[in-house]
């Protein structure tokens, strides 16, 4: 391994330089880009200083005056969405043990929200009363919001999912602050999906904050849990243009990124629904996209096989994925 702990180097794909962190094996490294740590491969990253040495220096253009009536305006879809309330989602990951017989692995746990409103949260799991993962970030109106996954072994040593969500700006009706928590044991997972629905604004009663008791419980039949998932779908395309309006002004390593979490939100929904093939549509380009679902397609226990060849309706930008039956 050449590169060492706290080295700077280049991101061959996306020209961002980043510090390495930690050092996997010899063949993977851990970087922290502008604060974000993620895994590559040794071969994927390079000293900088050849770049620094050659690139030129470039001298900054001379703006041109812009008036109102020049700037394009944004284009801006509106759709009637349900308001429901905002959701605390299980996804099973599916695996077959020495039997023959179908098995969860583990849970990816998003929380979802179908609301008009931004909630900041914060989010804990403890095991036993004892705090094992802390989260505060920002999730946006009808939108889902990955947590982590959790081994569904780890059932057994009561988690309890606690949040405290908090408005960014207040909203008039509504409470200025509300915490919730989750209790499940293994065999209620797919009995029972818990709604956190932010309260109104209190008026007289005090309600006890961290217990979903407090808002009381929604029972569903666990044959019916599929319904309160969003659809699968049969093919997905991830071309950037197809998944944000102002693509232009984003970095590569960006795109990737959104590409990616777009990649795994529907490859989850698919093996949720135990669909049986997924086609994703990642173009041809410099094949980098391509060759990063390749590697994560590689570690996924519920693919059955995965082909990227000739069609004629993505020639050899798509990439077929068949699952485990």
């Amino acid at each position: 391994m050449k590169y060492e702990i706290g080295d700077i180097v280049l991101i061959t794909h996306s020209g961002e330089e980043g510090q390495v962190v930690d050092i996997i094996n010899d063949k993977m490294l851990i970087v922290d880009v502008k604060g974000v740590t993620f895994p590559v491969y040794a071969y994927q990253v390079e000293y900088p200083y050849f770049k620094r040495f050659t690139e030129k220096k470039i001298q900054p253009a001379k703006k041109e005056k812009k008036y109102i009536d020049d700037v394009r305006k944004e284009k801006r879809i509106e759709v009637n969405r349900e308001e429901d309330g905002v959701w605390l989602t299980f996804l099973p990951v599916m695996d077959f043990d020495e039997f023959g017989d179908v098995v969860v692995e583990e849970l990816k746990l998003h929380l979802v929200n179908h609301t008009r409103l931004v909630y900041n949260f914060t989010y804990k799991l403890h095991f036993f009363g004892k705090p094992d993962f802390e989260l505060k970030n920002t999730v946006q109106p009808f939108e889902d919001f990955y947590l982590h996954d959790i081994p569904f072994e780890d059932l057994n040593d009561s988690p309890t999912f606690d949040f405290e969500f908090t408005l960014p700006v207040p909203e008039k009706g509504k409470a200025s602050h509300y915490e919730a928590g989750v209790k499940l044991k293994p065999k209620q997972l797919f009995a029972k999906i818990e709604e956190l629905n932010y309260p109104d604004k209190l008026v007289e009663d005090k309600v006890e904050m961290g217990k979903l008791a407090a808002k009381g419980y929604k029972v569903y039949d666990a044959s019916k849990g599929r319904q309160h998932l969003e659809p699968a779908r049969s093919v997905i395309d991830l071309h950037i243009e197809k998944l944000a309006d102002d693509y232009r002004r984003m970095s590569n390593f960006d795109i990737v990124s959104l590409q990616l979490k777009t990649f795994e939100k529907y490859y989850d929904l698919a093996v949720a629904h135990r669909q049986p093939h997924l086609i994703v549509v990642h173009g041809v380009g410099e094949g980098v996209l391509r060759d990063e679902i390749h590697d994560i397609l590689r570690m996924k226990k519920e693919v059955k096989s995965f082909v990227n060849q000739y069609t004629p309706g993505y020639g050899y930008g798509a990439t077929e994925i068949y699952f485990q039956i």
